[in-house]
């Protein structure tokens, strides 16, 4: 079973900055597959992007292609998602997920963090 622990979320001004990131650990940790996901209120957890231990499996939300960066440090059993260019719209609960497969990670995981919210507005 892995366990994750999202980071780093707050308030920021449209344009701005954040860097999430998610500490995972348990057995064979390094197995899964990694994303992030978010819930905006009143819609549904959206995928935002994915990545393995290794670099590879990487994509993204076509929304935050560009802005966003997936990226994963094993030593530190850390992933993170800086967040570049910021816009209201990218104001949501975001949430670390794990799974054995990308497909299985794509339909959400199974496994996910408790989530950091991100605010956007100025």
């Amino acid at each position: 079973q892995v366990q994750l622990v999202e980071s780093g979320g707050g308030p920021v001004q449209p344009g701005g900055s954040l860097k999430l990131s998610c500490a995972a650990s348990g057995p064979f940790f390094d197995s899964y597959v990694m994303g992030w996901f978010r819930q905006a209120p009143g819609k549904a957890r959206d995928f935002v992007a994915s990545i393995s231990w290794a670099g590879g499996s990487i994509d993204y939300q076509e929304s935050v292609k560009g802005r966003f960066t997936i990226s994963a440090d094993i030593e530190k059993r850390t992933i993170y998602l800086q967040m570049n260019a910021l816009k209201p719209e990218d104001a949501a609960v975001y949430y670390c997920a794990a799974d054995l497969t990308v497909y299985g990670l794509r339909k959400g995981g199974s496994y996910g963090g408790r989530g950091t919210q991100v605010t956007v507005s100025s």
